[in-house]
C-alpha cells in the first residue's frame, strides 16, 4: 500500500464520502475529484496534500543529488516506465546487444526494479552487462534513494569523475558518455510522479495493450519525453490503431516524441539507439 500514490483507495464507498464525484447519468465514481486528486480513508485532502509535499519534496531533493552525481560521472540515465509485460526487459537486452556491436566502448549498466525476484536482473547480467536488482517489497515504484543506493554499487559509479565539468554535463544532451537504464516497476500510475534524477522518462507501450492507454493513464504519458510503441511485429494480428494512439498521447503531452519498434525483430532499433545516444534537450 502506498498512501502517497493513492493505492489505498477503498473498494466500497461510504455514504456521503466527501472525496468522490458521482456521475449523475451513469453513476460512475471519480475518486480524484478532491484537491489532492486522491482519496485515502480517514485522511483529509489537506493532510494528503501535506504528506505528498513532504514525501515528494524529500525525494526530489535526493533526485537532484542523483542528477548532479550522474552528470559528474558522465552518465545519461533513462527511467523506463510501462505496464507489466510491455517488453521492457526484452527491449533492454536487444538494446545492450545492439550497443555491444555498434558502440562496444560505451559503458552502460541497468538498475532493475520489481517487487520480488531477480529474474530481470539475471536476464540483463546474461548479456554481460552490469545490473543491480532493487526489490521494493510492497512498494509500487522506485524512488530516488533506491536509485542512489543501487548506482553506488554499479561500475559506472567507479568511472573517473570530472567534478569541474559536472555543471556542463548536466546541460549537455548532445552525446551520452555512458548510459544508465532504470527499469521501473511495471505500473502506469505511481512511477509518474517520482523523479529519480533521470534525463528523461520513456513510456513503453506494447501494441497488445490498446491504443487508449495514454488517455487512461495521462499522468505517465504527460511525464514522459518519449513513447515507444513496442511489439510492432504483432500489428498484423491485432486491432491496434497506431495514429490514434499517437494522437491520444499528444493530447495529454503535445511535445511527446514517438518511436515504433520491435525488440524481437530489431525493426526500429537503430532509431531508438540513436535517440538514446543523442537525446534532445528537454
Amino acid at each position: 500500500m502506498c498512501v502517497v500514490c493513492g493505492c489505498a483507495n477503498p473498494t466500497t464507498t461510504p455514504a456521503g464520502h466527501p472525496h468522490v464525484a458521482v456521475d449523475a447519468k451513469t453513476g460512475d465514481l471519480h475518486y480524484g475529484a478532491g484537491a489532492a486528486h486522491v482519496s485515502v480513508p480517514g485522511m483529509s485532502q489537506a493532510r494528503a496534500i501535506r504528506l505528498e509535499a513532504d514525501v515528494l519534496g524529500e525525494n526530489n531533493r535526493i533526485a537532484a543529488v542523483n542528477r548532479a552525481h550522474f552528470a559528474a560521472h558522465g552518465v545519461t540515465a533513462y527511467n523506463l516506465v510501462s505496464s507489466p509485460g510491455s517488453g521492457k526487459t526484452t527491449l533492454l537486452c536487444a538494446t545492450i546487444d545492439h550497443l555491444k556491436r555498434h558502440a562496444p566502448a560505451l559503458p552502460l549498466a541497468v538498475i532493475e526494479g520489481d517487487q520480488q525476484t531477480s529474474n530481470d536482473a539475471d536476464r540483463i547480467r546474461a548479456t554481460g552487462a552490469s545490473a543491480i536488482q532493487v526489490n521494493t517489497g510492497k512498494g509500487c515504484h522506485l524512488d530516488a534513494q533506491m536509485v542512489a543506493e543501487a548506482f553506488s554499487r554499479l561500475h559506472l559509479h567507479g568511472l573517473h569523475q570530472h567534478a569541474e565539468h559536472a555543471h556542463d554535463r548536466a546541460h549537455d544532451h548532445h552525446h551520452a558518455e555512458s548510459l544508465l537504464f532504470i527499469e521501473n516497476v511495471g505500473n502506469l500510475v505511481c512511477p509518474a510522479m517520482w523523479d529519480l534524477g533521470e534525463a528523461a522518462k520513456v513510456a513503453i507501450l506494447s501494441v497488445t495493450e490498446g491504443e487508449d492507454k495514454p488517455l487512461k493513464y495521462p499522468d505517465m504519458f504527460a511525464a514522459a519525453r518519449l513513447m515507444v510503441l513496442n511489439k510492432t511485429d504483432l500489428l498484423p494480428h491485432l486491432d491496434f490503431d497506431v495514429p490514434k494512439c499517437i494522437e491520444y498521447a499528444r493530447r495529454v503531452n503535445p511535445g511527446i516524441e514517438v518511436l515504433l519498434l520491435s525488440a524481437k525483430t530489431g525493426a526500429g532499433l537503430d532509431a531508438w539507439v540513436e535517440w538514446l545516444l543523442h537525446p534532445q534537450a528537454a
